[in-house]
């Protein structure tokens, strides 16, 4: 199956580099561009595409907002973050909009193709280490954790509530698996009940929802 991939960002030559690396894999499709995020949710409604490589900053409405109004949207669109993590303030944010995943703009150039890939499958793309950064740079940050106190999780067993503990705390199925001792596939099938039990999309969501909980101690 092709995927159908929209590239919003106010780069021309960002956009013009992913498209000549997507042109060389016959099942990635560049369906259309975009400069500013309204454009993007323009072209996300005529297109409709499986996945929008998505920047934030951008001139007029950014990726934040653009991303906000596609999964508010009818279409099944997924939306993959493309950032440059060390300056960028709004990740979270755009997490929060509805964003099932991130990259960053130095990642090797496999990496955002296998980021595409994951993403148009349905799942997020969170990979551990930066997912560390982005939860130690969430937990200095205000707007990270609310100040009225922590949500309470029900309906979770304890073993799920261990499991999406180590989640927020960006750890891979496969390092959940070694650190509760249990099969990967065990792991794997107890992140799906979380997900199915929370309602999550995906496991950015997971993520948040630790954070919101007061599962994962905030480093100080």
């Amino acid at each position: 199956m092709t995927v159908r991939v929209v590239l919003a960002d106010d780069q021309p030559l960002v956009r013009s580099g992913l498209r000549v690396l997507m042109a060389d894999h016959p099942d990635l499709e560049v369906v259309g561009e975009a400069g500013t995020g309204a454009e993007a949710v323009r072209l996300v409604r005529d297109v409709s595409p499986d996945v929008v490589v998505m920047d934030i900053r951008m001139p007029g409405m950014d990726g934040i907002e653009a991303t906000r109004l596609i999964m508010a949207g009818p279409a099944t669109t997924r939306v993959l973050v493309l950032t440059t993590f060390d300056e960028d303030d709004y990740v979270y944010g755009a997490l929060r909009a509805g964003a099932s995943g991130f990259m960053v703009k130095d990642m090797a150039l496999d990496d955002i193709l296998a980021a595409v890939r994951v993403v148009a499958a349905g799942d997020a793309l969170i990979a551990p280490g930066v997912t560390r950064r982005l939860i130690a740079d969430f937990a200095r940050r205000p707007e990270a954790v609310p100040e009225r106190s922590p949500r309470p999780v029900e309906g979770i067993t304890e073993r799920e509530r261990e499991v999406l503990t180590l989640v927020g705390r960006g750890l891979s199925n496969t390092e959940i698996a070694e650190d509760l001792f249990i099969t990967v596939a065990t792991a794997k099938s107890h992140v799906s009940r979380l997900l199915t039990k929370l309602g999550a999309r995906d496991r950015v969501q997971l993520v948040i929802t630790a954070y919101e909980a007061g599962l994962v101690t905030l480093p100080r």
